[in-house]
């Protein structure tokens, strides 16, 4: 059924009419010309497409739009502010946690939300709150060494 929906994407303003039970990651990507997020296994599994949510890292292959109605949606797209790329951003090419790059945009975005939960993560704790991203290249030490970088530079 088609709704009316409003939502903040990347700190500007979305009015849409779609299909309410439509995948935001659809909306995003064909609708909206967002594409950050990424088509990975659309069953939820490999973290791919991964936005924020009211600063909480939510699945938007397996989020319907009309779950983000009010809310504040950001994509990698919208991280950086003001020509400056965020911390995490930044600690992702310094220790070149991103080789294909595929997997970035989720693998950032779940540390930002990781981060925005517990400033001060321990090496077990990322291993933990980033289990579920997938990364085929193999960079999973780099992608940690990124984030415990990023928290550093977030501290101070």
């Amino acid at each position: 059924m088609m709704e009316n929906i409003h939502f903040k994407l990347n700190d500007g303003p979305v009015k849409l009419s779609a299909d309410g039970e439509r995948m935001l990651l659809w909306v995003l990507r064909t609708d909206l010309g967002v594409t950050g997020p990424k088509y990975g296994c659309e069953t939820g599994l490999c973290g791919a497409c991964i936005v924020l949510v009211d600063s909480k890292a939510v699945l938007s292959c397996q989020t319907p739009v009309k779950d983000v109605k009010g809310a504040d949606v950001i994509t990698i797209e919208g991280l950086a502010k003001n020509g400056r790329l965020h911390p995490l951003q930044e600690a992702f090419i310094k220790h070149d946690a991103l080789q294909c790059g595929f997997c970035t945009s989720g693998m950032i975005l779940r540390a930002y939300s990781l981060l925005s939960e517990n400033p001060q993560p321990t090496h077990d704790e990322i291993i933990q709150a980033m289990d579920e991203n997938l990364c085929r290249c193999g960079s999973h030490t780099r992608i940690v060494q990124a984030i415990q970088t990023a928290a550093k530079e977030m501290k101070g």
